[in-house]
């Protein structure tokens, strides 16, 4: 199938299923547990309606966002994808890559295949999403690396105290390093333009714990090392000390209630990201696009809010900025792009979503996103 047949998300999703591995495409599809999560925040996102006000003039519309003092040409930016790399190899790069050149925010992973240090040299305004370590030093040491970078704005994810459950992935045997078995040996030949890919470019890992293994460390440690990276200890002192350690926008990502949200403001952030993980984390989680609303109202303007989890259309997009989004992210939308056909294929992804908010905004007779609003919403 030719890009220029590939009309929506979906069938982006559907190209990179069969160009990729099952292990890896489950690997990104999937989510915790059976994927409830991942379900409910589509389907919280589809009972959103919205409500067209047609006496209007939006012959001239503009998709513009300003967000942190600086214009973004889009609504969507790209967010924080782990082990993205595996799935299609050097996805990290084709993603900064595509945010940079269309103007609108990249969030590197802590649990990427690309460090810091490179990923600048593509989109020199990334941003770096950390993970609460148990480390206090290791955080920091990667506080210190994305400010000499040239990085501006950290996320902190707070939604990971203990690691998820995806039973698509245990079922698969996913784990580094990988142990095929028989049918997944099968399942790799069948996909040759990966395996080639792949070999082309190096096996993935997490390149941002390097510096902190040994030099004998190899895919399977870093793995174990990686996984234990994460910490249910997230005390507002915790919290604090990194955000005095960070001379930059520090975003709070992962708030799911009005309480989070206002400890993160008090406790210095600039700015917060309503978000369940796009479902990766806790099965039994409220959907983001639930909880937006109630966030926004607790916090009253006073800091950006924005959201991900769930996106998959321009409306969707909409609907967000009509519920009190400041901004808004995406990650599976760009991977199965990358997947499916590269950097063409994440362009594409982005272009659609665009193409999607715009016509979007035409039919509901608003002309920018700042028009959005409550009022373009039936009430629920």
């Amino acid at each position: 199938m030719g890009l220029d047949r590939i009309q929506t998300i979906a069938d982006l999703r559907r190209l990179a299923k069969r160009r990729v591995p099952r292990m890896a495409f489950d690997f990104l599809d999937g989510g915790a547990g059976e994927g409830l999560a991942v379900c409910e925040n589509a389907a919280a996102l589809a009972r959103v309606k919205l409500q067209p006000r047609n006496l209007s003039d939006a012959s001239v519309r503009t998709r513009s966002v300003e967000l942190f003092g600086l214009r973004r040409s889009g609504p969507i930016g790209i967010a924080p994808v782990g082990f993205a790399n595996v799935i299609w190899p050097h996805t990290d790069t084709i993603l900064a890559r595509t945010a940079h050149e269309a103007g609108v925010p990249y969030v590197l992973s802590t649990a990427a295949s690309t460090s810091i240090e490179d990923i600048v040299k593509v989109a020199p305004d990334a941003w770096f999403q950390l993970y609460v370590s148990d480390s206090d030093e290791i955080a920091l040491d990667m506080l210190r690396r994305a400010g000499e970078a040239g990085i501006k704005v950290v996320a902190l994810t707070i939604d990971v105290p203990v690691p998820g459950r995806r039973y698509r992935d245990m079922r698969n045997g996913f784990s580094l390093p990988l142990k095929p078995s028989l049918a997944t040996i099968l399942d790799f030949a069948l996909r040759p333009a990966w395996i080639l890919e792949t070999l082309r470019r190096g096996t993935p890992t997490f390149a941002n714990y390097v510096p902190y293994m040994n030099e004998n460390a190899n895919a399977g440690t870093l793995a174990a090392f990686m996984a234990s990276q994460v910490s249910p200890n997230l005390s507002p002192e915790r919290i604090a000390r990194l955000r005095d350690a960070w001379p930059g926008t520090f975003l709070v990502k992962g708030i799911l209630s009005t309480r989070d949200a206002l400890d993160a403001e008090r406790l210095g952030a600039d700015g917060l990201i309503v978000s369940n993980h796009g479902g990766r984390q806790l099965e039994a989680a409220p959907a983001a696009i639930d909880c937006l609303p109630e966030v926004v109202r607790a916090i009253n303007g006073r800091i950006p809010v924005m959201m991900d989890s769930g996106i998959r259309t321009g409306a969707d997009i909409v609907k967000a900025y009509c519920l009190g989004a400041d901004y808004v992210f995406a990650g599976r939308p760009f991977v199965f792009g990358s997947a499916a056909a590269g950097e063409a294929g994440a362009r594409r992804a982005l272009d659609i979503l665009n193409a999607e908010v715009d016509q979007t905004l035409g039919q509901i007779g608003a002309s920018s996103m700042a028009d959005l609003d409550e009022s373009h919403v039936r009430p629920r």
